[in-house]
């Protein structure tokens, strides 16, 4: 399958050829055409699988066909900066290739700029704080927007940012097509996708929950031992390495503390500025650093190519977290590794974690007992398979009906449930 037999121009062919792209990844073929259709999509793919041409590709061939306006047509909302450069520069090339203009927005940057750039822009990739922010003052109209994105949808919600992106979609049309991408689509994301979607088609690559490509390990560990565990990964593994922590100060001590061990370590989180995250990044990206400490949020979006090793210095909270940390690495087709270390006092929680994502064996290496898993999933192919459903159909019933809801018809004040 090529780009071009999946409805992509041959001038978009050709700038992605440039760059070196020349067969799309297994959730591109699953999407592209779906979406060049028209179709409302819920898109469940793991981090790192190449979802942002998957939604990108389709978005810049519809706006090719659609009528020419001085609003923007298109939004794609992205729960950090950091992920909506990301996207922004990743699609830039194709998008120029069609004689589309694209924007970016986010905060810590001057308001005038970017609403400039924004408001003549056809598709405009945006976090949602700064957007509300533009719109508040005036400053953009979404009033044209055909075609709404919402990538990493689950970790928008984690976030907090479900009013945000509610106010968001109350300022546009309710007769646009919307495609929501996320890690996974229960809970609070499978309410905010009945209320901002309109008989979408449920799009699901693989039904593993856990990265592919990624060796898994737990070592459960406690005190200076932890700390020395660490030490001795960091020493043997000499590729790039994102170590995680649950807070910004924890962030900040670990760095500091592996500097004193001799290693060349930065910390991102929420407190530093843009210029601060900037600086950091480009430390990493020069080869100047190699190991990159970070809290759940910052990590979010962050495009580091080649993340050989994944630590989590303090575990995720739950096996979303997990899934999000560890597909950082492993990434494009690469394999990769991801070590947990684990306090004797969180090996339960950990280690039904480890059986609901279905490493029973790694955690067992541990020689601490294997827990119940709190939930269970009923198939596991690893083979790299996808599957198609209408949303809301059942993986065991038989003849189960999608669930249809007004396109984007969010009431005022409405949240999606806990």
């Amino acid at each position: 399958m090529t780009f071009a037999e999946l409805g992509i121009s041959s001038a978009v062919c050709g700038a992605l050829a440039k760059n070196g792209i020349l067969e799309p990844f297994d959730v591109q073929s699953l999407v592209i055409r779906e979406a060049i259709d028209g179709s409302d999509l819920l898109v469940r793919s793991p981090t790192g699988s190449g979802k942002t041409l998957a939604f990108g590709l389709p978005v810049i061939e519809r706006l090719r066909t659609l009528e020419r306006a001085r609003v923007p047509r298109a939004l794609v909302l992205a729960p950090t900066r950091e992920l909506a450069v990301q996207i922004s520069t990743e699609l830039t090339p194709a998008a120029h290739a069609a004689g589309l203009r694209i924007a970016c927005c986010y905060g810590g940057t001057p308001l005038p700029k970017q609403a400039q750039n924004a408001a003549r822009a056809d598709l405009v990739v945006a976090t949602p704080g700064r957007l509300n922010d533009l719109i508040d003052r005036r400053l953009l109209k979404m009033t044209g927007v055909q075609i709404l994105v919402l990538d990493e949808a689950d970790r928008m919600l984690d976030m907090g940012f479900a009013p945000q992106v509610e106010r968001i979609v109350q300022s546009m049309p309710t007769d646009r097509q919307t495609l929501l991408l996320s890690a996974t689509l229960e809970g609070q994301v499978a309410d905010l996708a009945q209320k901002l979607t309109r008989d979408p088609v449920q799009l699901r690559l693989g039904s593993e929950p856990v990265a592919v490509g990624v060796a898994h390990r737990f070592a459960v560990t406690s005190g200076d031992a932890r700390m020395a565990t660490l030490v001795d990964e960091l020493t043997t593994e000499p590729g790039l390495v994102l170590v995680f922590t649950r807070t910004k100060h924890g962030a900040d001590r670990l760095a500091t503390r592996l500097e004193r061990h001799g290693m060349d370590a930065v910390a991102m989180h929420g407190d530093l500025s843009q210029s601060a995250r900037e600086r950091a990044l480009g430390r990493i990206r020069k080869g100047q650093c190699r190991v990159l400490v970070a809290t759940d949020v910052a990590a979010r979006g962050i495009d580091l190519d080649g993340v050989a090793l994944v630590v989590n210095y303090d575990p995720p909270n739950d096996q979303s977290d997990y899934t999000h940390r560890v597909g950082r690495t492993a990434r494009a087709g690469r394999t990769g590794q991801a070590l947990t270390l684990v306090e004797p006092a969180d090996a339960p929680k950990v280690s039904r974690m480890a059986v609901s994502l279905g490493l029973e064996e790694e955690w067992a290496a541990t020689g601490h007992p294997v827990g119940q898993a709190k939930v269970v999933y009923a198939s596991k192919r690893r083979n790299g398979q996808f599957s198609r459903r209408p949303a809301g159909a059942s993986s065991s019933a038989s003849g189960a009906k999608p669930h249809t809801s007004g396109r984007g018809r969010v009431k005022r004040g409405s949240r999606p449930s806990a």
